[in-house]
């Protein structure tokens, strides 16, 4: 884990799993999202700032590879890391682990885009310097 990469712990729960007992792909999905909007409360974005400034963020694209499975009780930590900021869009990358195990990692773009008309918006500049100074670029 870098310096700048924000890390979430969360549990898995039995409406997290398949009849297998396996977290369900698609909730991988969700537990990055938590960690995203933790990681921009913990900035000074939290919901407030947001609803407060008229806009709201979207996910663009989205990819995500699987490589070991999460359980049913397992204890999950899943990082937030800016690879970069740029007009209206932020890039992620973030990873999934479990006992330092790599489960999932992926890349989520996000779009910051107007309330009501739901059009790109320019993210706003005190975010922008925010998320520049944790900004951690893989080389």
């Amino acid at each position: 884990m870098s310096a700048a990469e924000f890390s979430h712990k969360l549990r898995v729960y039995i409406e997290d799993t398949d009849a297998g007992g396996i977290v369900y792909y698609v909730n991988y999905l969700k537990f990055m999202e938590r960690a995203r909007t933790e990681f921009m409360r913990s900035l000074g974005f939290g919901k407030n700032y947001i609803f407060s400034s008229d806009l709201m963020f979207v996910v663009r694209d989205v990819a995500v590879t699987y490589m070991l499975p999460a359980r049913l009780d397992d204890e999950l930590e899943v990082t937030a890391d800016i690879a970069q900021v740029r007009g209206a869009v932020i890039v992620f990358h973030q990873r999934i682990r479990c006992g330092g195990a790599l489960l999932a990692q992926g890349e989520v773009t996000v779009a910051c885009v107007d309330r009501v008309e739901v059009k790109p918006r320019r993210l706003p500049r005190e975010m922008v310097a925010r998320l520049r100074l944790s900004q951690h670029v893989e080389a």
